[in-house]
């Protein structure tokens, strides 16, 4: 429990300093910030209640999802958060990485595939077969800028690049027209 009220303090601490800093994107980085780590709290309750130190990641990515969606959504009949995940149990080291991938890729969706009050949905899927496995968010938003309006990669991209790394998976970025789908493959 000490880990947990620890991660909850830094997650308050991290939303008062958001609160009362004047600069906008000083406020949206203590945000991120805010989000991750509350990413990582999902895990540790995860962890928590596995005797064996191996995480479903069903469970995982609902609670993480609702997490994510309860701190970031504002109107649920818009944006919604919907998870599709096979009965796949993996160890918690995969799980911590995974966690942050979903974490990423669903923050970056809320924040620019649903300007100006767009409405939709986001969904993460996993699914594995043997020792592959795919990891998929997708979103029918408004897409991704291309050609010379390409977005520049940021601190997200570069946490999901590392991890996929790590984990011996490619990142495959793709228009799903309308929105944007990613997706984590270990072959």
């Amino acid at each position: 429990h000490r880990v947990a009220n620890s991660l909850q303090i830094i997650a308050s601490v991290l939303m008062q300093s958001a609160r009362q800093v004047q600069s906008e994107e000083t406020r949206s980085h203590l945000h991120d910030a805010h989000h991750r780590v509350m990413s990582i709290a999902t895990l540790q309750k995860q962890l928590a209640a596995s005797r064996l130190g191996d995480v479903e990641l069903r469970a995982y990515f609902s609670d993480l999802c609702r997490s994510i969606g309860a701190s970031m959504i504002d109107d649920p009949d818009r944006l919604s958060i919907n998870t599709t995940v096979d009965d796949s149990m993996v160890c918690a080291e995969v799980s911590v990485s995974l966690g942050l991938i979903v974490t990423e890729l669903v923050i970056n969706a809320l924040k620019h595939a649903f300007l100006q009050g767009r409405s939709g949905k986001i969904s993460v899927d996993y699914l594995s077969q043997g020792t592959g496995w795919k990891l998929t968010v997708g979103d029918n938003g408004i897409g991704m800028p291309t050609g010379n309006e390409g977005v520049k990669p940021g601190l997200g991209t570069g946490i999901i690049e590392a991890l996929a790394r790590q984990m011996e998976a490619s990142v495959i970025v793709s228009d799903a027209a309308p929105g944007t789908m990613v997706s984590i493959v270990h072959a």
